[in-house]
C-alpha cells in the first residue's frame, strides 16, 4: 500500500514553499502594483482610461492572478502531505478549504478579464459596467478569503496539535486566518467599509505578513531536513 514516505515530505515541504514564495512575489504584484495601482474603485471613467493607457501591465496583472490560481493547487497537495501525520483527515479538510478559496480566486479572474474587454472597448458597455465587474471580483475574492481564513486556522489548530511545525507557527497562522474572515464579514456587514478600511488592513496585513513569511521560512527548512517526528508516524497509509 502506498505510503507518506519522509522523503516524500521533503518534496512536499520544498514545494509548498517555492509556491509560498511564488504566490507572496506575485500577489504583491498583482493586487498591490496592478490592481489597486489602475482601478479606481468609485471613478469608472478614470479606470477605464488608465486600463487603456496600460493595458499590457493590466493584462500582466491578470495573468498573475491566473498563476497565482494554479500555483495554489500544489501548494494545497504539498501542505497535505507534510501534515499528514497530524491527522489524514484533518489533513484532507486543511487542503479543500484552500481548494476552495483558490477556485472563488479562479471565478474572480474570470470578472476581472470581462472588465478588461469592456474597458478596452471590445463590447458597448458602459464604464460603469466594468467597474461593476471589478467589484464582482472584490466580491469573489472576499468570500474566496473566508475559505482561505477557514484553511489557515485549521493549519495553525493542525500544527498545534501536531507539534510537526513549532506550536508558535500554529498560533501566528491561526491568529491571521482569523483576521482574514473577520475582514472578510466586515466587508459584507458594513455599509460605509471605507471608513474603517485603514484600521482593517493593519488588522489583516500584520499578522498574515507575519504569518506568511514565518512559516514559508519554516517550509524551506523542513525542505532540507528529515520531519521531526518518528519514522512510524510518517509512514502512514495514502488511501483509507
Amino acid at each position: 500500500m502506498p505510503t507518506l514516505t519522509d522523503t516524500t515530505r521533503r518534496t512536499a515541504a520544498r514545494i509548498a514553499a517555492a509556491g509560498y514564495v511564488a504566490l507572496f512575489v506575485l500577489g504583491v504584484f498583482a493586487n498591490f502594483v496592478v490592481k489597486q495601482g489602475i482601478i479606481d474603485p468609485v471613478d469608472a471613467e478614470a479606470t477605464v482610461v488608465a486600463i487603456r493607457e496600460q493595458e499590457t501591465l493590466f493584462r500582466i496583472g491578470l495573468t498573475a492572478f491566473v498563476v497565482v490560481f494554479l500555483i495554489d493547487i500544489p501548494v494545497a497537495w504539498g501542505l497535505y502531505v507534510l501534515f499528514a501525520p497530524g491527522g489524514r483527515a484533518r489533513s484532507l479538510l486543511v487542503a479543500w478549504f484552500r481548494i476552495a478559496y483558490t477556485v472563488f480566486l479562479g471565478v474572480g479572474a474570470v470578472f476581472m478579464f470581462l472588465g478588461l474587454q469592456i474597458a478596452t472597448g471590445v463590447t458597448d458597455l458602459a464604464p460603469d459596467v466594468a467597474l461593476l465587474m471589478f467589484a464582482a471580483f472584490d466580491f469573489a475574492w472576499y468570500v474566496g478569503l473566508i475559505a482561505f481564513g477557514v484553511h489557515l486556522v485549521l493549519l495553525g489548530a493542525l500544527i498545534i496539535r501536531s507539534r510537526i511545525a513549532p506550536r508558535i507557527v500554529g498560533v501566528i497562522l491561526a491568529v491571521a486566518g482569523s483576521a482574514y474572515a473577520v475582514d472578510t464579514l466586515v466587508h459584507v456587514l458594513v455599509a460605509d467599509y471605507a471608513a474603517i478600511a485603514d484600521v482593517m488592513l493593519a488588522i489583516v496585513a500584520i499578522p498574515s505578513i507575519v504569518a506568511e513569511l514565518t512559516f514559508t521560512v519554516w517550509l524551506l527548512l523542513a525542505g532540507r531536513r528529515s520531519s521531526s517526528v518518528t519514522a512510524e508516524d510518517v509512514r502512514i497509509p495514502v488511501a483509507a
